[in-house]
């Protein structure tokens, strides 16, 4: 059964949203990040990008290239506010109702309803659709057919390939490749044996083939910690210790799973079994110093009873969907260099293999 996939990707979504709340900006370059020069740029909009500007570009050099451009720090707890949809699965849908029609009218809906440029790209399958909708920027919609996806997909550059990041575009670049056509009429087995597995599914992208399904979106809802004592504590530096590294833990899950927090909750029972807990809305983040900082306060006002404490937890709820990048907001290049530097052990040795002294 043929199917038919819709993808759906707010334009310049940060830029989107501050033209919302402060139409003076529309039309003007606009740059959103770290406002200091150690700062870097999380997204701009396409005014700015004529200049070339673009995404994780250090603050100085967008500086010198587009002078003339608003700065913006960026809110999160604003942004948060507004949502993205990505997939949707529309196969059989065409029995009922034009497809593209639809398409197009849930995308009208959603310009009135929010204010927001949205894009469109609908084909077979979610790569094809994905690049559909980069295609399709700005606000605008795309519809590609079966029969016309290789001719759509052939002219494009390689890097248009969800999967294709800067080392695979280098050396694709080495082997002749620049153009999704030239990959497409490379033999599969030449990919495999350039670049394993990964080269293969690649090249079935090339050809526009991806039987990946559109997953039904569930949000997890909050992430936790809990700690019962081998023996009642009224030790508060240990106390303080436990808690340090359950925020690690938790905060190392929060970016490997691309989300952010906005409420924190520390929970103490004593040894009498009495429990209780206390909880603060924070600014979305995903850095452990921040959350760590959090917890401490909350468990200090939290700890009135001097009573021996038999289980400590922390909870991260209220979670949204954010790449560690929006923390980028932060002007300190190096201590968002330092947790993707520690997240990467983790994620190739194990979470184990480094701590931090506080922990």
């Amino acid at each position: 059964m043929e199917r038919t996939i819709l993808h759906l990707d707010l334009d310049t979504f940060f830029v989107s949203v501050e033209r919302l709340v402060n139409p003076s900006l529309e039309g003007k370059p606009v740059i959103v990040g770290g406002m200091s020069d150690r700062g870097v740029v999380s997204t701009c909009s396409y005014e700015a990008r004529r200049f070339g500007v673009h995404s994780a570009m250090p603050m100085r050099m967008a500086r010198q290239l587009c002078g003339q451009a608003v700065f913006i720090r960026g809110d999160m707890e604003l942004y948060s506010r507004y949502s993205r949809l990505h997939y949707l699965d529309l196969t059989g849908m065409d029995r009922f109702h034009d497809c593209q029609l639809w398409s197009h009218e849930l995308r009208q809906k959603i310009i009135k309803e929010t204010g927001l440029p949205i894009s469109f790209g609908l084909s077979e399958n979610k790569t094809v659709a994905k690049i559909a909708t980069g295609q399709a920027k700005p606000n605008g919609e795309l519809e590609v057919p079966i029969p016309y996806i290789n001719s759509f997909l052939d002219p494009l550059s390689v890097q248009k390939i969800p999967m294709v990041g800067e080392k695979t575009y280098t050396l694709l670049r080495s082997m002749g490749v620049e153009k999704i056509g030239t990959l497409r009429r490379l033999p599969p087995l030449a990919m495999e044996r350039a670049m394993g597995k990964h080269g293969l599914d690649i090249w079935k992208k090339a050809n526009g083939q991806d039987s990946t399904p559109v997953c039904p979106y569930q949000e997890r809802k909050s992430i936790s910690k809990e700690r019962t004592f081998e023996q009642d504590t009224i030790d508060v530096a240990a106390i303080r210790q436990c808690l340090a590294r359950m925020v690690e833990s938790l905060g190392f899950d929060l970016r490997s799973q691309v989300k952010l927090t906005g409420c924190v909750t520390v929970k103490i029972r004593y040894s009498n079994f009495d429990t209780h807990d206390m909880q603060q809305r924070i600014p979305y983040t995903a850095f452990d110093h921040v959350l760590r900082e959090t917890v401490n306060s909350i468990f200090d006002r939290l700890y009135n009873r001097r009573m021996m404490i038999r289980l400590v937890g922390v909870r991260f709820s209220e979670l949204v969907s954010g790449a560690p990048q929006l923390a980028l907001f932060d002007d300190n290049m190096e201590l968002t260099s330092l947790y993707s530097a520690v997240d990467r052990i983790k994620m190739r040795f194990g979470e184990q293999i480094i701590h931090r002294a506080a922990g």
